[in-house]
């Protein structure tokens, strides 16, 4: 019995010694694989030195090119109205047609006029010569030479007084029919048949714009146009010295333009110079007094970055600053000098270096120091797939 009872202690005791044994096994492998968290995964994006363009956006106002306010230019009533309004007229066209009743007698008056100072020329011409005839035989003093020929010359004076008459009430015949003095669009009519109008009137009978070619007026600070001056030279006149448009709804304009002339004069209240743009419109989409911006080149930069907007973060102050993954996947932080936005990225000049990635997407799992899992952003902006 007590050999029986010594065997089992024995067995007891080797199984409470495998336990232990398996236990510290299993011990040392959980707390092995609790110590050591492996590392975070992050999306970066690898940086490259880039030759921009910088611009600037500047708002502005489109204006026509050319414009002409009709007014009557003799009183009168108006008997008609000959365009369709909204639509495209040619320089001599009739707009409006005045009564021209009054003016009609007023040329005959006129022509009467001259018929009758032509007459009187010729009856002085006529006693002229025969004063001239008889002085040359010594019959006639020179008083009655003298006589005739100032008579004479007052009849060729008053020949050329009528004539001039003449032409005026032909002028003022002749503007009873109101003609567009510009190739253009016209616009609505502010008056209707039977209306009555003066010369010179101040309400405009109706507006023509030319708007096949328009301008746009923008405002720029007097610091930046000093800024835009210095670095014209580096943009040269090619087409990156053209400037684009972005209409009111936020969509870009088709076609770009030119900057054609700069106000010389700096506004002393706002501190601005206003900056004249062309553009082409055939379409027609640019009109007159719309409010518009203009994306113009100011400097051309070597050897600068685009960093992705979501790469940035600001610190307490504003700064921005990003997280670069180095060559051994370690975290580091940068602080970033950032000239503008171009799209959705930063153009920065100092920070970052030719071959840096910086983390693009899983900024929550990175801090400067620790080890991180990178992986590169792809071409579409995406983030890669794991």
């Amino acid at each position: 019995m007590a050999q029986v009872s010594k065997a089992s202690v024995r067995s007891i005791v080797s199984a409470l010694a495998l336990s232990a044994s398996l236990a510290l096994t299993t011990g040392a492998a959980l707390a092995q694989q609790g110590g050591e968290r492996p590392p975070a995964a992050v999306t970066v994006q690898t940086l490259h030195p880039q030759s921009l363009t910088l611009t600037s956006t500047l708002p502005g106002r489109v204006r026509a090119v050319a414009e002409a306010e009709v007014r009557p230019q003799v009183n009168g009533i108006i008997t008609e109205r000959m365009f369709r309004e909204g639509s495209m007229v040619e320089e001599g066209q009739v707009l409006y047609q005045i009564d021209p009743t009054t003016y009609e007698a007023a040329l005959a008056q006129a022509e009467a006029s001259l018929t009758s100072a032509q007459a009187q020329l010729r009856a002085a011409e006529r006693d002229f010569e025969r004063v001239q005839e008889l002085a040359d035989r010594g019959i006639n003093s020179q008083q009655a030479m003298d006589d005739a020929t100032s008579a004479r010359d007052i009849a060729q004076a008053q020949v050329k007084m009528a004539e001039a008459a003449l032409r005026t009430a032909q002028i003022e015949l002749d503007r009873t029919q109101i003609r567009a003095r510009l190739s253009g669009l016209v616009g609505l009519s502010e008056v209707s048949q039977g209306a009555l109008v003066t010369a010179s009137q101040a309400t405009p009978l109706t507006t023509i714009r030319q708007l096949d070619t328009v301008h746009v007026d923008v405002t720029q600070s007097a610091a930046e146009l000093l800024d835009w001056r210095r670095g014209a030279a580096d943009i040269g006149d090619g087409a990156e010295a053209e400037v684009s448009l972005t209409l009111a709804d936020g969509s870009e304009f088709a076609h770009t333009g030119l900057l054609t002339a700069a106000e010389p004069h700096v506004d002393e209240q706002t501190g601005v110079v206003v900056l004249r743009m062309e553009f082409p419109n055939d379409e027609m989409m640019l009109l007159p007094g719309m409010y518009v911006q203009v994306e113009m080149p100011t400097n051309a930069m070597d050897n600068v970055y685009l960093v992705p907007q979501e790469a940035v973060t600001r610190d307490r102050r504003g700064n921005p600053q990003t997280l670069v993954v180095t060559a051994d996947n370690t975290v580091e932080q940068r602080s970033l000098t950032v000239l503008q936005d171009r799209g959705s990225d930063w153009v920065v000049t100092e920070g970052v270096n030719d071959g840096d990635r910086v983390i693009v997407a899983g900024l929550q799992n990175a801090s400067p120091g620790a080890t991180v899992s990178p992986q590169e952003r792809a071409a579409d902006g995406d983030d890669a797939s794991e």
